[in-house]
């Protein structure tokens, strides 16, 4: 059974962005060659981090998620321990919320991303006047 999961990696800010793509495409291949299914990635970029790792106070920011056995995230573990170009990694193994929240997040981002259709513009609503009238006496 294939359980669904979500990987975020922090990448040291040292690689060039072409690096850090191959590098991204790399793992990718590595889950599918070995039983997973990529369901989304998105690569967040150069980021600040909380607080400095390996005197680094920015990493490049990359999101997986995936459907994989169990045993796939052990192998992927000691792959991350032995890349030097990895600063940190977190696995988490989502329940029927998560991938639920997940795929709504994903619509907002199309929805976001996708060009807007030029509509008439509203009427805009009466304003009534409104006066501060003092009573003199």
């Amino acid at each position: 059974m294939l359980n669904q999961y979500e990987l975020m990696v922090i990448f040291t800010p040292i690689l060039s962005d072409d690096d850090a793509k191959r590098l991204a495409d790399q793992y990718v291949s590595f889950i599918t060659d070995n039983g997973g299914e990529i369901v989304h990635t998105e690569s967040w970029g150069l980021r600040q981090l909380a607080y400095p790792i390996d005197k680094k106070t920015t990493g490049i920011y990359q999101l997986y998620e995936f459907k994989a056995p169990g045993t796939l995230i052990g192998d992927m573990e000691i792959q991350f321990k032995r890349d030097d170009q990895i600063m940190r990694f977190l696995f988490t193994r989502l329940d029927k919320y998560g991938v639920i929240w997940n795929e709504r997040r994903r619509e907002k981002i199309k929805e976001s991303k996708a060009p807007k259709t030029e509509s008439a513009p509203a009427e805009e609503p009466e304003v009534a006047e409104v006066t501060d009238e003092k009573a003199e006496g």
